[in-house]
This record gives C-alpha cells, structure tokens and sequence, in this order.
C-alpha cells in the first residue's frame, strides 16, 4: 500500500458508461488511479465491477467515455496496439484461470515464452524467484492445477500475473472460495507484491478484510436500477479507512454486512 498524492495517474477513467441492450451497466464512472497504488472496487453484485475491469483492458468497449492508459485513450488503439499494452497488464482471475492440461511450470513459463525472446534459463530464473516470492516450493512446478489446492492455485495465479513485470496488476475477486486463513495469506501477499515491485493494483471484491488490509482507496459502485435517475453511481471514492466511517445507509449495509433492510426485494 502506499502511494502518496505526489504519484502521478496511470489509468484515469473519464465518464465511462456501458450499456447492453437496454440494460445500463455503468453510468457515467469517473476516477483516477495513480502510479502505486492499490484501489478496491466494491459494490453488491450486479453494479458492474467485473464489466468496469473488461473495460479497463479493453475487451469490452464502452457505449461513451474513455480510459486513458499512461495517457493513451485505450478505445483508439487497434487490436495489434492493445495486445501490446496488455503486457503492461498482469491478471488475477476470480479462479486462478491456470491451463488445465499444463503443468504449474508451463503456466508460468506461458506468458515469457509467448512474449520474450529471453533464454530458457532466464525465463527459469524469473519464475523460481516468482514462485518463492509467492511461498511455493519447487515441488509444484511437474503439477497439474487439479493437483492443487485452491489457495496454491490463487498463489501460482499471482506469480504468473508478475511474469511480464507488469506496470499494473488487476485482481477479480481474488479471495472468492478460501477459508480465512488463506484469505488472509493472499491479502498478504497482495500487499507485499504491491510494495515489493511498486506495483499499481486494481481489486474487484466483495471482502471487506481484503479492503482494509490491502487497500489504500475504495471506490464502491451501486447497482444503477436502484439508483435515481441523475444519481451518481460512485457513492464513495477516498481512503480506505473512511469508509467504514460513511454516514450512508447503502455503503454501511454493505461494510458491515447488513442485509435487514433486504429480506424482500421490490
């Protein structure tokens, strides 16, 4: 955690909004994040997290609004220009997303030997360091994913996200399905490779000891059908140690858990 107002912005969101069919995802979102920070997005399910991260790598263009990258507008670029700048992308996905048919040492070796022209013996160096950064063993490299547990696969998923050193790592929802204990060995190692490599971190959750221990911003989104019409979709965007301070109902159900004004939906 930690980078400070001096950082200057490498990804800036300005009046993005997504809209499918006649469904309206994302309305008018804007925010900055700076060069080593780590920001959460929260928010229920269906305000359109995981639609706000495709937007962010570009597989999903939006309906108006744009991303700047280090200064570039994400929507200009062709195909052959955004596969260039997603390897300044690293990628956690909510299930580790590992190749099934190939061993731990093949996933991690993928992404260097799809993109470099390093020697075998440097691609090796990488992700040995990688792998012990992230508390694995050499055991695990002849493995298959289904040999592991869930928490080594979130732990392979990280290291292979860092391959590439990227300018940027963006995590989904990457406690989904441990116990606490592993939860909080991921929250740790998010923040250890955040400082370590002073590396910008974008995390899409729903856990908010993620956000306390990992983050140093929020910025929660609610779902635009239970908002007014020329309402703002951000109901809050500061430090993550504010927020459990918020006088809003809506962001203080969420924080502590509190689903009793919920029990029927309208």
């Amino acid at each position: 955690m930690g980078a400070g107002p001096e950082m200057s912005t490498l990804l800036k969101v300005e009046n993005l909004s997504v809209t499918f069919g006649a469904q309206n995802v994302l309305r008018d979102i804007s925010f900055d994040i700076a060069q080593g920070e780590t920001l959460a997005v929260i928010g229920e399910s269906g305000c359109g997290k995981t639609v706000l991260l495709k937007n962010l790598i570009g597989l999903i263009r939006p309906t108006s609004g744009r991303i700047l990258f280090d200064g570039v507008d994400i929507g200009t670029l062709n195909e052959s220009e955004l596969a260039e700048t997603r390897k300044s992308y690293g990628f956690v996905f909510q299930m580790a997303a590992l190749f099934d048919s190939m061993t731990i040492e093949e996933n991690l070796l993928f992404p260097l030997v799809q993109h470099t022209k390093q020697p075998r013996q440097e691609m090796m160096e990488t992700i040995l360091r990688l792998l012990d950064e992230v508390g694995l063993s050499t055991n695990v490299l002849p493995k298959r994913p289904a040999e592991l547990s869930g928490g080594m696969r979130k732990r392979v998923g990280i290291a292979r996200a860092l391959v590439l050193q990227p300018k940027i790592v963006l995590y989904d929802e990457p406690t989904t399905g441990l116990d606490p204990i592993m939860t909080d060995v991921i929250n740790r190692l998010m923040a250890h490779m955040a400082k370590t490599y002073s590396i910008t971190s974008v995390i899409v959750t729903h856990d908010m000891t993620t956000v306390r221990n990992v983050a140093d911003r929020v910025v929660m989104l609610y779902p635009t059908a239970r908002l007014k019409r020329n309402e703002c979709q951000i109901l809050f965007n500061g430090p993550a140690k504010m927020i459990e301070g918020s006088r809003d109902p809506r962001i203080h159900d969420f924080v502590f858990g509190d689903g009793s004004k919920r029990l029927k939906e309208k």
